[in-house]
């Protein structure tokens, strides 16, 4: 497999492009994504067994249970993201090694406690990215791993790619079924 081929496994859908400016129809999209990202995992992973559930989307890759559950634990850290920069001026957040969550013995558990984090995560945060004025979608946080500064505006577009580029991970699996074993 070529370097090509396998990054376009890993970024089936592309990497995150932040507009030149962001508008208000991108923001809609993008908050209709994440508000809706719960209910298509859940519905392409619920009738899916254990075998298929350990599908990989790609060579080296997470398996579509891994991958759920790490949806869960990055979304539940986008959400106190967002908080903090709503109640601290430009806060310095948290990054975590989400290598070393997958292999912790909750990513080898079944996926319905991360199908519903993800369903209790996302309204809350649907909620209070809806409520956002001007002042509130430029705030931002700084991100240590990054060396820079992300606006609220930005987030909101990283995460929606986020959730696609996730559930475009697992129809990678099952198309691929066996392949990356």
């Amino acid at each position: 497999m070529t370097e090509q081929e396998f990054h376009k496994l890993r970024f089936s859908i592309g990497e995150f492009t932040k507009p030149e400016t962001i508008t208000q129809e991108h923001l809609r999209e993008w908050i209709t994504t994440i508000e809706s990202f719960p209910e298509r995992i859940e519905s392409v992973t619920k009738q899916l067994n254990a075998k298929e559930l350990n599908y990989k989307y790609r060579p080296n890759g997470w398996t579509i249970k891994q991958v759920a559950h790490h949806c869960a634990d990055s979304h539940m850290n986008s959400i106190i993201r967002f908080k903090l920069s709503l109640t601290e001026n430009r806060p310095t957040i948290r990054p975590y090694y989400e290598d070393r969550f997958a292999k912790l013995i909750d990513y080898s558990e079944p996926i319905d406690a991360s199908i519903f984090i993800l369903k209790g995560v996302h309204e809350k945060l649907s909620v209070l990215l809806k409520s956002f004025n001007e002042a509130d979608l430029k705030r931002e946080f700084i991100h240590p791993e990054h060396g820079k500064r992300f606006s609220l505006e930005e987030t909101i577009g990283v995460y929606a790619w986020h959730s696609n580029h996730h559930f475009s991970h697992i129809e990678q699996a099952l198309r691929y079924k066996e392949s990356f074993r």
